[in-house]
């Protein structure tokens, strides 16, 4: 089965992972690059080896493709993913999936009614270290998980910097940034949803415009396992890991919270360490084959919409106790409530 692609946006993470995660599939080519810019569109599409630049999402979506990989300003996710489902395209979306949980829950009923397949581009989701942990929790090699933590504060490259700390209403700010993936990893690991959040958020110096470029936050899972995570844009010198703590034994992975299939994870228990082995491939390959397979009928995206929806809740959810001060509820179905 052939799937051609358009890309609405000419993305730094196209460039660097899902032009090459699309072109890995079998039958799979990206056919038409989206800009606002036609300068940048042209460029991009000269650079990438993609056949037709456009300028415009209505003339990208007559350009006979099937598909549309979403990875412009988070503000604009909403129109253009709507806008792609109405012509029948399926959609893989960069996350957040909009501005707000009830923006996400239009565009998850929108592609249910449609027939088409949306995702969301949790890229975590698909990594080797995350998965073998998920599936030690769940043979009980931890026995009942209790508490987790999440080691996610990195420095923010120069070059993705931009509208990420300068520009509140593009959706920027380090917890639809960061906070979002970490609430989708702990409940894909956990297998447990997060229910309520307590959050700090500080602005250390790189962020502007009333933006957060850190946040620590306290989560409160269904099954009562608390976990702390930490996200942030300024700490140029910290590592990235996750722990989970359980009654039998604990996982600590170091260096699993990236876009590359690398990292340890190590199982404690009272018989020793043990380095838990599994597979390096690359997560945005694994992503795509996930969704060209529910194209074909067969299984679902690794994120679907309605982990968008939690994602995107559980982040609304953290903006709210940081301004509240106080601990919010997480309600995927109303949006975050107190």
């Amino acid at each position: 089965m052939s799937v051609r692609w358009g890309l609405i946006g000419a993305s730094t993470i196209a460039r660097q992972f899902m032009i090459n995660a699309i072109r890995a599939q079998d039958g799979a080519e990206i056919s038409v690059v989206m800009s606002s810019s036609p300068e940048r569109a042209t460029a991009y599409a000269r650079e990438n080896g993609i056949p037709s630049a456009v300028s415009t999402l209505d003339v990208l979506l007559k350009s006979g493709i099937d598909a549309v990989y979403i990875s412009t300003t988070n503000e604009l996710h909403l129109e253009q993913a709507l806008a792609a489902i109405r012509a029948g395209k399926h959609v893989l979306c960069e996350k957040p999936l909009a501005l707000t949980s009830a923006d996400a829950r239009t565009m998850v009923a929108a592609a249910k009614a449609a027939g088409v397949v949306l995702g969301t581009n949790h890229h975590l989701r698909n990594a080797g270290a995350h998965r073998a942990m998920r599936e030690a929790i769940a043979a009980g090699r931890i026995g009942r998980p209790i508490a987790a933590r999440v080691f996610h504060s990195v420095y923010l490259p120069e070059n993705l910097q931009g509208w990420r700390i300068t520009r509140p209403e593009a959706g920027g700010g380090v917890v639809l940034d960061i906070t979002v993936h970490d609430a989708d990893t702990l409940r894909f690991v956990l297998g447990d949803d997060p229910v309520e959040v307590s959050a700090f958020t500080q602005s250390a110096g790189m962020a502007g415009g009333g933006l957060e470029d850190g946040a620590m936050c306290i989560w409160r899972f269904q099954s009562g396992v608390i976990a702390q995570s930490h996200e942030g844009f300024t700490t140029r010198f910290a590592g990235t890991g996750f722990e989970v703590h359980g009654s039998e034994g604990s996982l600590v992975a170091r260096d699993v919270m990236t876009q590359q299939p690398v990292g340890s994870v190590l199982l404690r228990t009272a018989k020793g360490e043990e380095e838990l082995s599994f597979d390096r491939e690359d997560l945005y390959v694994r992503s795509l084959r996930q969704f060209h397979g529910a194209i074909r009928g067969d299984g679902q995206p690794a994120a679907t919409g309605e982990d968008g929806i939690w994602s995107l809740a559980s982040a609304e959810a953290a903006l709210q106790s940081a301004s509240a001060g106080k601990a919010i509820k997480i309600d995927p179905k109303l949006g975050s409530m107190n």
